[in-house]
């Protein structure tokens, strides 16, 4: 089957370089801000004495793009018309997000922040499709205004990928006649805690460990009182915003539930194959911008009088990469277009398994990607005058934060195997164990 990608994407490719040049790139030069993207970039982002976390100025510049880009129409591109964009479909924002990544650091997609020209803008979908219609007319325009910012609070010291074996607990109690929920426990890995109005809380409150159902999805504000922010967890890629937090009696009005009460969990679901698959596009595209620019330096680094190109211990490692790239670029764009022909219950029981495959393989070529570009560059490679070593610090972590390849290794091995998807059978139809637990492997991301 020939596959190309539809011409009113690669026409928008176009626009969106266009805007890039005019109107981002002048602010990346501005004022010295290309601070934040040579080998400076890591010291200039981190304010180091406030625990390590990013910076007034870094975060002003990342403002000042995701507000320009709004107003030229392109911040919004996957959100539907009803919120002011323009019903970008999986296929596009695939096409997107790897162009993108492709082009290397800048101001136009910063990688460690997934701080984007095109956003990947799911909270105000989870609203439109799991809150109340209270929620949606008080939630979404705050969101798109940037007055409301929630963070993600489902893994826990103890417990990342098993999820449903967590130990944060809600109770009901009522207050001054106001039915509520009393919550104690804590989370791990609440990225964006420094700036976020409120925190998703995943807590049980009823059912059993190892339980799907039983588990609410509680939106619990950062000034609610109980409510602590911990140690900021220093990582692999500086600056942090990732800390920990404790819940000890924290009260919330039994309003601030998101979604199904019993199934809260499906909230944290909702878009994980769409995140998953605008993921690999990102890391696919990061991996062809270290390929691209090792294969120009090995044609153009001459020791002992001839190009390192001619050697082959350089050209079989590259070809290996692009060999990969290449086959997964195509099961990339097929799985995405695939996606927009089916509805989200749809896609989970029959592509499940091909999201997984692009995100978990594109991460790892990513990395390897990223460590043979520095190996090809020498000691410049290894430093930071190059930004192999940031794009590999960057996504490294995605082959743990979005489903650790080993779930995803999992889920594909269900689909495999027959314990799930369109093809189960036996032990995987949905039967329950002897203590009435689901015999399917449940899929979460460790945050």
């Amino acid at each position: 089957m020939l596959f190309e990608i539809p011409k009113d994407i690669t026409d928008y490719l176009g626009v969106l370089d266009g805007f890039i040049e005019r109107e981002i790139k002048p602010i990346e030069q501005r004022d010295d801000n290309i601070r934040f993207f040579d080998h400076r970039r890591e010291d200039a982002r981190t304010d180091w004495e406030n625990d390590g976390l990013p910076n007034q100025e870094w975060e002003n510049l990342l403002r000042e793009m995701r507000k320009t880009a709004d107003a030229a129409g392109h911040y919004r591109y996957a959100l539907p018309k009803e919120f002011g964009g323009q019903d970008g479909s999986n296929l596009g924002m695939a096409v997107i997000r790897h162009h993108l990544a492709h082009k290397g650091l800048g101001l136009h997609n910063d990688l460690q922040n997934e701080s984007s020209i095109v956003g990947n803008l799911v909270q105000p979908l989870m609203v439109r499709d799991f809150g109340t219609d209270k929620q949606r007319e008080e939630y979404i325009p705050a969101m798109l205004a940037g007055k409301m910012m929630w963070s993600f609070g489902l893994t826990e010291e103890a417990h990342g990928s098993d999820a449903t074996w967590m130990e944060t607990r809600a109770v009901p109690e009522a207050r001054d006649g106001v039915d509520g929920w009393l919550i104690n426990g804590e989370k791990m890995w609440t990225t964006g805690s420094h700036v976020a109005t409120d925190c998703m809380v995943f807590a049980r409150h009823s059912g059993e460990d190892g339980s799907a159902k039983g588990i609410g999805c509680f939106i619990v504000p950062y000034d609610a009182e109980g409510l602590e922010v911990g140690e900021y967890m220093w990582t692999f890629n500086m600056p942090t915003d990732h800390p920990k937090l404790t819940l000890k009696d924290v009260w919330i009005p039994a309003d601030s539930i998101l979604g199904d009460l019993d199934y809260g969990l499906a909230c944290a679901q909702g878009f994980v194959h769409e995140n998953r698959i605008r993921q690999a596009a990102s890391s696919l595209g990061a991996a062809q911008y270290c390929i691209d620019e090792s294969v120009k330096y090995a044609g153009e680094r001459k020791p002992f009088g001839k190009a390192l190109a001619t050697n082959q211990a350089i050209q079989f490692p590259l070809v290996e990469l692009q060999t990969d790239a290449e086959m997964l670029r195509l099961l990339i764009y097929k799985t995405a277009a695939e996606m927009d022909t089916m509805s989200k219950p749809e896609v989970a029981i029959r592509l499940s398994d091909k999201v997984s495959m692009c995100n978990y393989k594109a991460n790892r070529l990513c990395c390897n990607a990223a460590d043979f570009a520095m190996q090809v560059h020498g000691g410049m490679g290894y430093s930071r005058h190059k930004p192999f070593e940031h794009i590999y610090r960057h996504h490294r972590r995605y082959r743990i934060t979005e489903g650790a390849e080993e779930i995803q290794m999992r889920k594909v091995g269900g689909h495999l195997f027959g314990f799930m998807g369109p093809n189960k059978h036996g032990q995987a139809k949905g039967e329950k164990d002897a203590k009435g637990k689901s015999t399917e492997p449940t899929d979460f991301a460790v945050r």
